[in-house]
């Protein structure tokens, strides 16, 4: 798999070189082409035909029309260029920094505590000792005795009493009743709003027009000619108008509401009530009667008697109560360090862009009288010293840019016009010199 991955890409490496070589070829033949046609064009701006130089002297010794040639020249224009130079920006980077925080640590230390013991101590303490010694009591023997006694007999007696009955009685309430109301609320409806925007049609003009005569009395006129018509045309814009809209809200209303109410009204009811009847009944009664009986009554004799009790005397415990030590403990503390950033800031360069300026230049006089002054008396500060190539430029009027024509040397040709002046007598005729080699195109100054 390795090994004819490896031969795919040497083919296509292979296959895009004859590609550029092949693109190279036909951009160096385009260039060659279009060299030698402004060489030629060049040879027939610059001189004239062998055959037909005397017509053209004859031309210009009737007209003395100097057609001139435009030369272009390059001159650099200052400009400035955005670029991207680098620089520093202070930042602030994430560290840790090692701290000693202090924290309590609980710990147990001894201490004494104050306790009591038991103990025991003997003591005398007075006693009561329970004795017995005689006595006469008085006391009190039973007898009967007949008596009549009043008594109460249970008797059931009629009675009225008042009680209270339940009863309903009819009362009005008042009660908050939902009711809906209406309400305008303030809404925006969509309307379709007309307005004109101007614009400019293309009306045509029927019939002719008489556009008027020349010189040599020629009429003219025109057929079919358009004008301008400014128009309205109608456009609908969505705009949104307030209205308002009925709704209803949610109120209340008091309303009366009747209602029962339970009351109770007094009213009497006949009971029978429990009532007592006094009635006298035989009885006997027991009475007592003094009598005399020997009894032992309890006494208390006082004596000492040991005895032993237990007392609490004072004592020191150990103990161990908590507390708190402060101790350094090891922790991380994050901190911010400053740092450098390296980023790029944009400034402005200074450069230099060639630009391609047109000046028009007279042709020189190629009289016989005027050899030794080729140049006319012209004094410009671009004359290039004897030997030196100026680049001579057409206008093209389908494009924009303007193409070099052919590299002519203006000493040769007017060397080569004084001597074919001398010898034949006629209008020199300029020679362009070499065509530039094929592949060689033009290049700017610096370039």
């Amino acid at each position: 798999m390795r090994i004819q991955r490896s031969l795919v890409f040497c083919a296509l490496g292979t296959l895009s070189l004859l590609t550029l070589v092949a693109g190279k070829a036909l951009i160096d033949q385009q260039t060659a082409e279009s060299q030698a046609n402004s060489a030629t064009v060049a040879q027939q701006r610059i001189g004239w035909d062998h055959d037909h130089h005397e017509v053209h002297e004859h031309h210009y010794h009737e007209h003395h029309h100097d057609p001139g040639f435009w030369k272009k020249k390059v001159t650099w224009k200052e400009g400035w260029k955005k670029i991207w130079k680098p620089a520093k920006k202070q930042i602030w980077n994430p560290s840790w920094k090692q701290i000693w925080k202090p924290i309590w640590v609980p710990v147990k230390v001894p201490a004494w505590k104050d306790i009591k013991v038991p103990a025991w101590k003997q003591v005398w303490k007075p006693i009561w000792k329970e004795i017995k010694v005689p006595a006469w009591k008085e006391i009190q023997v039973p007898d009967w005795k007949k008596i009549w006694k009043p008594v109460w007999v249970p008797t059931k007696v009629p009675a009225w009493k008042d009680i209270q009955v339940p009863a309903w009685k009819q009362i009005w309430v008042p009660v908050w009743k939902e009711i809906q109301v209406p309400a305008w609320k303030e809404i925006q409806v969509p309307e379709w709003k007309q307005y004109w925007t101007p614009q400019w049609i293309k009306v045509g003009i029927p019939g002719e027009k008489y556009l008027g005569k020349d010189p040599e009395g020629w009429e003219y006129t025109s057929h079919d000619l358009w004008k301008k018509k400014l128009v309205w045309k109608s456009h609908w814009k969505k705009i949104w108008k307030p209205a308002k809209k009925q709704i209803w809200v949610p109120s209340k209303k008091l309303e009366w509401k009747e209602e029962w109410k339970q009351i109770w009204k007094p009213a009497k009811k006949q009971i029978w009530v429990d009532d007592k009847k006094l009635e006298w009944k035989e009885a006997w009664k027991q009475i007592w009667k003094p009598a005399k009986k020997l009894i032992w009554i309890p006494d208390k004799k006082l004596e000492w008697k040991e005895s032993w009790v237990q007392i609490w005397k004072p004592a020191k415990k150990q103990i161990w109560v908590e507390d708190k030590k402060l101790e350094w403990k090891e922790a991380w503390k994050q901190i911010w360090v400053p740092g450098w950033k390296e980023i790029w800031v944009p400034a402005w360069k200074k450069i230099w862009r060639p630009v391609i300026i047109s000046e028009w230049f007279p042709t020189p006089d190629h009289h016989d009288h005027h050899h030794e002054h080729v140049e006319h008396g012209w004094d410009r500060k671009d004359a290039q010293p004897q030997g030196s190539n100026k680049v001579v430029w057409k206008r093209d009027d389908k494009a924009t840019q303007l193409k070099p024509v052919a590299t002519v040397d203006f000493q040769s040709a007017k060397a080569t016009e004084v001597r074919t002046s001398a010898a034949v007598g006629t209008k020199p005729i300029a020679t362009a010199a070499a065509a530039p080699t094929p592949g060689q195109g033009f290049k700017f100054p610096g370039a």
